[in-house]
């Protein structure tokens, strides 16, 4: 392959352009740890519908999953930060 064939990447997007992303910085699994720790598995399953919340649900297994499936991991992030702003 040459140097002109291979993808070229984007530029990283400067620090300013996630100021207003309060997910940034914020690691799916200390979401995922949070939202245990308020809602527990049966209130996750309660309020997002997929399995990996109802059948033998860990935090681990979770996170696999959530990596791969972007539309689960929208639902746990909206989640997260209505979580956030009932603590206020």
């Amino acid at each position: 392959m040459k140097e002109d064939d291979k993808p070229k990447r984007e530029a990283p997007k400067p620090a300013s352009f996630q100021k207003n992303n309060p997910l940034h910085g914020v690691k799916l699994k200390d979401v995922m740890n949070h939202l245990y720790e308020v809602y527990g598995w049966d209130g996750l399953a309660e309020r997002i519908n997929i399995n990996c919340f109802k059948s033998n649900p860990t935090i681990n297994s979770s996170l696999k999953f959530l990596r791969k499936q972007q539309w689960a991991r929208d639902k746990v992030e909206r989640l997260y930060l209505r979580s956030l702003k009932k603590q206020k």
